[in-house]
């Protein structure tokens, strides 16, 4: 079984070497702008878009002449990796199986800028130092060991620092075997980040809530200064930095709790939530209120999540199941019967029909374990649940799972 990781590390750089990774990621920016706005034309006007090939060809005119001559500063393989990228972006576009396809978009200057080595880097961890061809040795804070041969290095900046993320790849032997045997499912929600079958709670850390008062604050105060002034970019500084503690402080709870599942439980079934779905603006009722729930439910992570307890459930031999999560909430763990009286609050959950008591989010992830259950035992994940006693035909046609 072939296994990737990826290794990120934070750069020690100097004035010099961040000059020269503004420049990097200026000309890809560039190449990627430049080749985006081709083939838009070309989409406009009823012609076909130019692929790889036909790009190099370009890529390496623009080289030769005097308007495009700084492209030579850059080394040809990063160049080389943004015409790639944009080239998987136009066929995810254009491919159906997509479910969010979108025509790839304009790169802004501060934005996601980032460049990618195919091959010629090279990795010392006693000296925790890499190097960069046309850019020289630089120096990575080693936190960890680096498992794997590499294959490529994305270098990125994100705020007001630099980051190498290592992509690395080994065999093992055989398929790894979890070390546990039992199973979870897992409620997510608002008030409490995720609740596990077996009555472990995990509380929301609300990132984006605490700091929510001291960023419109900044904002506030950007909005009264003159735009690319010194005082406008010492605050849009302090803005980006923010947001940067916020995401961080996202990414390293998610990290800690799906760690913690994915080495306790070898079957994790997790419904299979449409957060785009679920974060639509409200039209004409509510917005107020609506607009504060979508910021709550975004504020959870709970795509990026699911994507982490996935990976690392592949890595350690375990699995994760997707389930619908329709009436997870209003159905009787007990008796099976469905219906909205059964959950009267938020916390609580009292079935009308049976009187089965316990708290709600224990109840739904209770729910969400047995429908894992169902799609093991029919090896097919649109197997049909088997009508619930008191279950209305209404509640019974639209019952899956």
């Amino acid at each position: 079984m072939i296994i990737r990781k990826a290794f990120k590390f934070r750069l020690n750089t100097n004035p010099e070497i961040e000059q020269k990774l503004l420049e990097f990621s200026g000309c890809c920016r560039f190449v990627w702008n430049k080749v985006l706005s081709l083939n838009l034309y070309r989409l406009e006007n009823n012609m076909p878009i130019m692929w790889k090939g036909e790009l190099s060809f370009w890529l390496t005119l623009w080289k030769k002449s005097d308007e495009y001559s700084f492209l030579k500063d850059c080394h040809s393989q990063p160049l080389q990796q943004t015409i790639d990228q944009l080239e998987r972006a136009f066929k995810d576009c254009f491919d159906k199986n997509q479910p969010n396809k979108r025509l790839p978009r304009f790169k802004k200057k501060g934005k996601s800028d980032s460049f990618r080595y195919p091959q010629g880097f090279k990795i010392d961890q006693e000296s925790s130092t890499i190097f960069l061809p046309k850019i020289g040795i630089v120096k990575y804070r080693n936190s960890r060991r680096i498992v794997g041969a590499p294959k490529n290095v994305t270098v990125s900046r994100k705020g007001g620092h630099w980051y190498v993320s290592i992509q690395t790849e080994y065999e093992t032997a055989h398929d790894p075997i979890h070390p546990s045997a039992s199973g979870v499912g897992i409620d997510m929600g608002v008030i409490q980040f995720a609740t596990l079958s077996d009555g472990t709670v995990y509380a929301p850390l609300n990132s984006f809530k605490g700091l929510a008062a001291k960023l419109a604050n900044l904002q506030k105060q950007l909005k009264n200064k003159k735009k690319f002034s010194n005082n406008w970019k010492k605050l849009q500084a302090k803005i980006v930095k923010l947001h940067e503690r916020i995401a961080s402080a996202r990414q390293d709870y998610l990290h800690k709790i799906s760690t913690e599942i994915s080495e306790n439980q070898a079957l994790v079934v997790i419904e299979d939530l449409r957060v785009s779905n679920m974060t639509k603006r409200a039209k004409n009722k509510n917005v107020v209120q609506k607009s504060g729930l979508n910021r709550s439910i975004l504020d959870q992570g709970w795509s990026m999540f699911a994507t982490m307890l996935e990976y690392k459930q592949a890595w350690s031999g375990g699995q994760v199941l997707r389930v619908p999560a329709a009436y997870t909430s209003q159905t009787c763990p007990c008796c099976g019967h469905v219906s909205k009286e059964n959950r009267t609050t938020q916390a609580s959950f009292v079935c009308v029909d049976c009187g089965y008591k316990n708290n709600a989010d224990v109840v739904g992830a209770i729910n969400v374990m047995a429908r894992g259950h169902r799609v093991l035992a029919c090896q097919a994940s649109d197997a049909v649940m088997s009508p619930a006693t008191g279950t209305s035909k209404k509640l019974r046609s639209k019952l899956t799972l």
